[in-house]
């Protein structure tokens, strides 16, 4: 199927979050876990992971992390060259000496992916927790999962990019 599925990147161990909306509960152990594993973040407003919640469908939710996008607009936007591909594990990842917090990447990243830490005027977003995602270890609903990229399912893409899409108008 090539090196990349509907525009997200392929990893070289081949896995990357695959999120199912149509499972959220909404109970917030997501965000909550991933604050756990970052000490320099202490509220669910700075999680890596965040739930999108639609107001005309009260039973919907859509948790919303980085995409790993195989051409990141954030990392075409940083003018500090901040944003970069890892070589050896092909994920996007943020060189948090070189971010300026100019937050170009926050408005490009088309998922709302990117974060702005405006304390720390650096900008971050889900690193994978370095291969072992702690969002989906505590993901009960498997809403969140780390599988193969090839796991993607194209008629499930098309249902949930409609719900997204309702998510997101103004």
């Amino acid at each position: 199927m090539g090196d990349a599925v509907m525009g997200y990147a392929k990893m070289r161990d081949d896995k990357m979050l695959i999120i199912h909306p149509e499972k959220c509960n909404n109970c917030g152990d997501c965000e909550t876990a991933c604050i756990k594993t970052r000490a320099s973040l202490t509220s669910l407003g700075l999680s890596c992971i965040r739930i999108l919640k639609d107001i005309e469908d009260e039973e919907f939710f859509f948790p919303i992390a980085c995409k790993q996008c195989e051409n990141p607009p954030c990392m075409t936007t940083c003018p500090k060259e901040a944003i970069y591909r890892d070589d050896d594990l092909n994920w996007v990842l943020i060189d948090r000496q070189k971010c300026v917090g100019c937050g170009y990447c926050v408005t490009a990243c088309p998922f709302g992916a990117m974060k702005l830490d405006k304390q720390k005027a650096k900008s971050y977003k889900c690193d994978l927790c370095k291969g072992d995602p702690e969002c989906v270890k505590v993901c009960e609903p498997l809403a969140i999962e780390y599988l193969d990229v090839e796991m993607l399912k194209y008629p499930n893409m098309i249902h949930v990019a409609g719900k997204f899409a309702r998510l997101t108008k103004p």
